[in-house]
């Protein structure tokens, strides 16, 4: 009998796309090193393999494969690709100067756009996202996740009209688009002439899905507090947060244990004589609880010609990652082991590795601000070792920021924020190493209060120029003339002038906030 004939390239690369969706992906690594082997000029053997080395987050073995892919044909879905590897190898330098290759052509196919679209966005050049959102919509004009991401795009840049026509878009081309009814509920001031509340209404009675009906309560509660229905506002937002803790895995002992450890390693004896971190005046970080001002402090400060803002860069925390996990051998330790080990790095290297790692997504102005509220955990690290590096940390009526906490959806951050006791004991975890910072580096935080700020806004903002180093300029009150894009929740809000009308949203709630009022008094802290 003769042999059977051997499996051509086509073939073999079948069988490892089945092994990905039955995944199983050690027989599909072995496979493709058989068709890598036997195939070594197959470029699409080789965006297999990269493929499954991101599955696998081998990066450096997947940007080599993608690489050999694009030696062999130069196709854009490669280059997409090579991009996607990049940036969830957190090298951004790569992955800017691989999306550079992309970002003016135009495809024939409009998932490419709307692919690299997604990936502009992520990488902060959101002008160009919309470019290419708007081409896939021309290529495909009946698929409504163009339109959505469109508009999302167009909320960061103040086009309320024009997101408000793309989430309706949206919405009637794919009634289950969900996400598109909570964007459009933020978007303005519903009133009683002009609101989705009779929709919405009609399609949570008619929707199962979990995650489908957070989105609809949570735009049911926006809009129905816009019209001053507060005690119907606020049962739609605890039926839309009660789903989404029920559908999370989270427990909020292990972040209050984290805090406790970091007041624990960083006392005072880690901050006593001369801090030899990396000596760049470079950084500015603004951080705290979210919803306390934050963003409007951002922009104030991004005004300012010698300060470039970066948004919410999460480089300071992966660097430190990274650093403690080479000193921590193979073993990964425990979230509290690794509070411990921290406390051991070379800190001028963490300094300098953060500097190196958001220069790629800066300009050439003196100063960048880095605006992760979530930096507030690192604050003795970010000082050990930027020791020149400006930290201010925002405040806000303890009960105000809960609440506006409470009635954010957030795509991925704040599991916390769900469940109104959980909510309370995370603040008071915040409250406790912020009071912990500020006795063990007195002077080196500067603190605003958001009520004090919107009050004398100018008063405020010459203090924080002058605590920053910068001389004063007047274009830093036109902040909302500020064309920047703004990726966070406030993106609409910061581009009004400052206004005070959320300053005591919270006692519209008093009788529903009242345990949580009474937990945050019980451990100190004035609700007055």
């Amino acid at each position: 009998m003769s042999s059977p004939a051997p499996l051509s390239q086509e073939q073999i690369a079948d069988t490892i796309v089945r092994c990905i969706d039955a995944k199983d992906l050690r027989k599909a690594l072995a496979t493709c090193q058989q068709l890598n082997r036997e195939h070594a000029d197959y470029a699409y053997g080789w965006y297999l393999a990269s493929f499954l080395m991101q599955k696998v987050r081998h990066y450096p073995d997947a940007i080599l494969a993608i690489d050999r892919a694009l030696q062999l044909a130069g196709l854009d879905k490669y280059q997409l690709h090579k991009i996607r590897c990049h940036f969830e190898a957190n090298d951004l330098a790569g992955a800017i100067k691989a999306a550079a290759v992309l970002k003016d052509k135009s495809f024939v196919d409009p998932l490419l756009h709307s692919q690299l679209g997604s990936l502009l966005h992520l990488l902060g050049d959101n002008a160009n996202a919309l470019v290419h959102y708007s081409k896939a919509i021309e290529l495909d004009p009946g698929n409504a996740e163009h339109y959505f991401n469109r508009a999302a795009v167009q909320r960061y840049f103040g086009d309320v009209a024009g997101a408000e026509a793309g989430f309706d878009r949206a919405i009637a081309l794919k009634p289950e688009e969900f996400e598109a009814y909570n964007g459009r509920a933020h978007l303005r001031t519903q009133t009683r002439d002009r609101n989705h509340i009779a929709q919405l209404q009609d399609v949570i009675a008619r929707t199962r899905s979990p995650a489908g009906l957070v989105q609809l309560h949570y735009a049911l509660a926006k809009e129905l507090e816009d019209l001053g229905e507060h005690e119907a506002a606020f049962a739609s937002l605890k039926q839309g947060a009660d789903i989404k803790r029920r559908h999370m895995q989270y427990g909020v002992g292990t972040d209050l244990q984290i805090m406790a450890k970091i007041c624990e390693v960083y006392g005072p004896g880690m901050f006593t004589g001369r801090i030899q971190g990396f000596p760049s005046p470079d950084p500015i970080f603004v951080l705290g609880m979210p919803r306390t001002g934050t963003t409007l402090v951002e922009r104030i400060l991004g005004s300012h010609s010698r300060v470039y803002s970066a948004g919410e860069l999460n480089n300071f925390s992966l660097e430190l990652i990274r650093l403690a996990g080479t000193n921590a051998g193979p073993k990964r330790p425990s979230r509290l082991d690794f509070v411990a080990a921290t406390a051991t790095l070379d800190f001028r290297t963490l300094g300098e590795a953060y500097v190196d790692a958001v220069r790629p997504l800066r300009d050439d102005r003196a100063h960048f601000i880095d605006k992760l509220p979530f930096n507030f955990l690192y604050a003795g690290l970010i000082h050990l070792a930027l020791p020149k590096a400006k930290i201010i940390n925002l405040q806000r009526h303890p009960m105000d920021t809960c609440y506006a906490v409470y009635k954010q959806l957030f795509r991925d951050a704040y599991p916390f924020s769900y469940d109104l006791d959980e909510l309370g004991q995370y603040y008071i975890g915040y409250h406790r190493l912020m009071q912990h910072w500020n006795e063990v580096m007195p002077g080196v935080i500067h603190t605003i209060h958001y009520e004090a700020l919107v009050a004398g806004i100018e008063e405020e903002s010459r203090r924080l120029l002058a605590y920053c180093g910068l001389p004063w300029e007047d274009q830093c009150l036109r902040f909302h003339e500020n064309r920047q894009a703004s990726t966070t929740a406030s993106a609409l809000q910061v581009r009004q002038p400052v206004y005070s009308s959320s300053i005591g949203k919270w006692r519209r709630y008093e009788r529903q906030l009242e345990p949580l009022r009474r937990r945050l008094e019980d451990a100190g802290i004035d609700t007055r």
